[in-house]
């Protein structure tokens, strides 16, 4: 059987890239190599660039009405093709049919949301700012936008971005996660059919040297990324010496906190979903629980692990548990594998209790899979390398503290702060919790905090490297620059 090989979309045509060589593409749950990705050159990449400023001018030009036609056109499509695109994006990411399918209407909801453009874009008027005299702000586009996406949610994450660049009346540039290209790839076949005009958006393949171009090109007017935090710290600094705009969403660390009162079962049932959906793959995963008070200690560590024995580990695409709730598959490659199984070696040297090992299992028929069991370590401390480290993998840390302040601390003093829940039903607790936990996303009885599309999405601390985040009626302003004018007439003779 042939391999499928992944082309760029340049100015509206598939075409072969100019390339340095081919990655393999591979489904995390057999170890199956099922296609290859190039790596794009600079020229290619500057290509893509060339077209996307070539159709600036005419796009910045068309009423915004008429930009957002193209995506209610997009949107319709891809939800008649729901459960084809989910269905790639599980053979390529890993993670469950159900998260994929929850991840697509995440795609439907920021379309959607950003074809509101004409009401979003509007600036503002102030008559009378001074005598005689009436001020104006409006919001116009600056050009080409350029986007790094992750492996992790190759279908939503990108779509944090490009609707609203487009409807904006900018242009863009993609780059897809090598690791995970087909998804994008096979959006792209949708958006090839819309009538957005040649050169609004492209995609292209590659690595590093992608990335690098976008930033090095004088033409891009900004750059946005979802990666680690590292990575961030570079597009970041990169970005600042080119005067171009960044969002940068970096790495995370999310705690829940479990109050004494809070309600037990539906707490562990939520905290089970938070914990292991994507396999921990996640920004907003919760690798960290923190139960206030003793008893409550005791009794989600023994209810915690006791439900995490349960949680179904397969190839998420084997019919026998393809429409099941809580599947969860393989981490996305043999490196990620290794990095969680030293990570897990760490814990028991820092002498972490690992009250649930899931480093053996075994899964029939995918022996080459990638696959790691719920994993449990109890008795941590605060600044444990398990607690200070973002995994990226099914590994659960569980804490202690005597209160809520205690707790709060401990968030606090960590490095990242992308997002906390609190469990409890004291509506105290909550107003404590909403206004002293520094964390960009707050829960309530909510284990994945992560908020709908009309609102922002971002964190605070290492887990953002911009002033902008994600997402809704916020990142309009990164997207368009303010314009001011003050204006004055005088009585005609």
């Amino acid at each position: 059987m042939s391999l499928k090989i992944v082309k760029n979309y340049i100015n509206s045509q598939w075409v072969d890239a100019e390339n340095t060589g081919f990655v393999n593409i591979e489904n995390p749950s057999t170890g199956e190599v099922i296609g290859k990705v190039p790596l794009s050159t600079p020229a290619e990449v500057n290509r893509a660039i060339d077209a996307a400023y070539a159709a600036f001018k005419q796009w910045s030009l068309t009423p915004v009405a008429r930009r957002v036609q193209p995506l209610y056109q997009l949107v319709s499509m891809l939800r008649q093709d729901e459960e084809r695109i989910a269905r790639v994006l599980v053979e390529e990411m890993g993670k469950s049919l159900s998260d994929a399918r929850a991840e697509m209407k995440r795609v439907f909801e920021n379309i959607e949301v950003a074809c509101g453009m004409p009401i979003l874009q509007q600036g503002d008027k102030l008559i009378g700012a001074s005598f005689d005299i009436d001020g104006e702000v409006i919001r116009l586009p600056l050009g080409v936008f350029t986007m790094i996406a992750p492996f992790n949610f190759p279908a939503m994450c990108p779509f944090w971005f490009l609707p609203y660049a487009i409807a904006t009346g900018n242009t863009f540039v993609l780059k897809a996660s090598k690791q995970v290209p087909m998804t994008m790839q096979l959006i792209t076949e949708y958006i090839d059919k819309t009538d957005l005009p040649a050169g609004v958006f492209n995609l292209v393949n590659g690595d590093k040297i992608v990335a690098d171009t976008f930033m090095e090109n004088p033409k891009v007017q900004g750059v946005s990324l979802v990666g680690s935090t590292a990575v961030c710290r570079q597009v970041a600094s990169k970005c600042a010496e080119t005067n171009k705009r960044f969002q940068a969403m970096g790495g995370a660390k999310n705690h829940l906190v479990a109050m004494p009162d809070a309600k037990v079962d539906d707490m562990i049932r939520n905290m089970i979903s938070s914990c292991y959906g994507c396999a921990g793959q996640r920004c907003m995963a919760s690798s960290a629980i923190i139960a206030v008070g003793e008893a409550m200690y005791k009794t989600l560590c023994n209810k915690f692990v006791e439900e995490s024995k349960k949680v179904i580990t397969a190839n998420p695409l084997n019919p026998k548990v393809a429409d099941e709730q809580m599947v969860m598959g393989p981490v996305i490659s043999a490196k990620a594998k290794e990095f969680i199984l030293e990570m897990i070696k760490k814990g028991i040297e820092e002498g972490a209790t690992l009250a649930l090992d899931g480093r053996d299992i075994k899964i029939n028929g995918c022996e080459k899979g990638h696959f790691i069991g719920a994993t449990v370590f109890t008795n941590v401390k605060p600044g444990m390398e398990i607690h200070k480290t973002e995994i990226f993998g099914p590994v659960v840390v569980i804490l202690k503290a005597d209160t809520l302040d205690e707790a709060i601390g401990i968030i606090n003093d960590h490095e990242y702060g992308n997002g906390a829940s609190i469990y409890t039903q004291n509506g105290f607790y909550v107003r404590e919790f909403k206004l002293k936990t520094n964390a960009g996303m707050i829960g309530v009885n909510i284990g994945i905090p992560a908020p709908v599309a009309y609102l922002p999405f971002g964190g605070m601390k290492a887990s953002q490297w911009a002033d902008i985040k994600t997402q809704g009626k916020a990142i309009v302003n990164f997207f368009t620059e303010d314009k001011v004018i003050t204006e004055r007439y005088w009585p005609e003779d």
